[in-house]
């Protein structure tokens, strides 16, 4: 990273001190175990080899015994691209960790594939437990742990789906970790969204610095939706990168249906929201069926154009392009704050940086009751009252709600009346005088119970 990012303090795999990864080849069970001990369904979970693509890290507590339970992608020999890319990036992260599950399938017994997964584990030094899955009758148990004594491991045999086994990884666990009391602050949650193929998992992997996520030129390469905490310039975040959202009709398989709802479900859980577009492309209307679901949500939001070092060189006058193009297609949601990125060069990542925190400020954006009908009695008197059947609406007084981004509450004698055109006439003065360009404001009107009367 540039010199310019040296406010970044990475924190990405440390809720906790200590790191456990569960590693295995595909479709033995490690996500129904990371599942099981995080008491959670972050990781997607089929009868698929290779659906687990990225790193997922959840926060577990084992009998007071706190840690980082790690779930990693299916490690194999196979030659396709996603299996090459899974391989290297987990043995990379390995040496990251503090110990290690091995998973391995006991109905298939030890193949040449699990003697070169053992073998990148031991090369790390780490303590490691070999756990023998899919044992599902216990007279089975010997047998299925024979092959696997010649490791020198500590060995369970067991079956995640009858719970088997559990209390004994359990007590592994237990016993080989340390006390940990050190656990990093919730901060913003920064949900990163967009169409398939866009540069968001590059983009995190720029803004976190390490190589968390997998990437590659395929279009789909992200299934689950993966959080990764940090600091930067001494506030705590934690981003998630998404799989690619894309039209209802051309998600073909199960996994992608499953993806696009924990994408959806990742923008409900964010603080705030990076909608990534192919700066090259510019943005579409699936990007504007994407920001209208963020608004519906209520999101702080920040429009990210990726790819703007191979954009520059092939569109004329690209960023004044962009933004016309933005205009007319984000019609709904003009004053949209824009960055322009390349996670290829770093290009903008300080300035997105920049953006984030104001977007963050204004998120929390709060105003005394005082200030606020004084400004809103000031704005309203330099148009006309809007009409209700024969009768002018009347405002007594307006409240901000403790909605994040910020939500007010006007008080009327017909609040029927208060036209949407009204309302952004509103919100428009009130993002002017308090600096919320790009906020996505709502006022709420509704009928007073106080004869006029301001709350106390």
């Amino acid at each position: 990273m540039s010199s310019n990012e040296n406010n970044m303090i990475l924190d990405y795999d440390a809720q906790f001190a200590t790191k456990v990864a569960i590693i295995g080849r595909p479709n033995v069970g490690k996500s129904t175990l990371f599942n099981i001990l995080t008491n959670s369904r972050k990781s997607v979970v089929k009868n698929q080899p290779g659906v687990t693509r990225d790193i997922l890290i959840e926060p577990v507590d084992v009998w007071g015994k706190k840690f980082d339970l790690i779930d990693t992608g299916g490690l194999t020999e196979s030659q396709d691209l996603f299996s090459k890319l899974i391989k290297e990036q987990v043995t990379d992260f390995l040496f990251t960790v503090d110990f290690i599950l091995l998973v391995m399938d006991g109905r298939a017994g030890l193949v040449p594939e699990d003697r070169d997964i053992i073998k990148i584990a031991k090369q790390t030094g780490k303590p490691m437990l070999l756990i023998i899955n899919k044992v599902d009758k216990q007279h089975e148990q010997d047998i299925a742990k024979a092959d696997f004594y010649e490791f020198g491991l500590d060995i369970v045999a067991a079956s995640f789906e009858q719970r088997g086994g559990l209390a004994e990884i359990m007590e592994w666990l237990h016993k080989n970790i340390p006390e940990q009391t050190a656990h990093m602050k919730e901060g913003m949650r920064i949900a990163m969204v967009g169409k398939p193929n866009v540069g968001k998992s590059s983009l995190c992997n720029r803004l976190l610095g390490v190589h968390r996520m997998l990437v590659s030129e395929v279009a789909g390469t992200t299934v689950d939706s993966v959080d990764s905490p940090f600091i930067y310039n001494n506030r705590n975040y934690v981003i998630v990168d998404t799989a690619g959202l894309r039209r209802q009709s051309k998600r073909e398989e199960d996994v992608e249906i499953i993806s696009a709802f924990k994408s959806k479900e990742s923008i409900r859980r964010a603080d705030m929201v990076l909608l990534v577009i192919d700066g090259v492309t510019g943005p579409s209307e699936q990007d504007a069926k994407i920001m209208e679901a963020i608004l519906d949500d209520h999101k702080g939001v920040i429009i990210v154009a990726n790819k703007s070092d191979l954009a520059g060189h092939e569109v004329e006058n690209y960023r004044e392009t962009f933004r016309a193009q933005v205009e007319k297609v984000f019609h709904f949601f003009t004053d949209v704050n824009i960055v322009f990125t390349s996670a290829e060069t770093g290009a903008g990542i300080p300035d997105l940086f920049k953006m984030i925190e104001k977007v963050t400020d204004n998120v929390n954006f709060r105003i005394s009751t005082n200030e606020l009908n004084i400004f809103f009695f000031d704005t309203i008197r330099k148009t006309p009252a809007p009409v209700w059947g024969v009768k002018n609406v009347k405002f007594y007084y307006v409240t901000q709600t403790y909605q994040k981004p910020p939500a007010f509450i006007a008080f009327a004698n017909h609040p029927d009346g208060v036209s949407p055109s009204y309302r952004r006439f509103l919100i428009k003065h009130l993002k002017q005088e308090y600096n919320l360009h790009g906020t996505p404001i709502r006022i709420f009107c509704m009928k007073t119970r106080s004869g006029g009367k301001a709350p106390d």
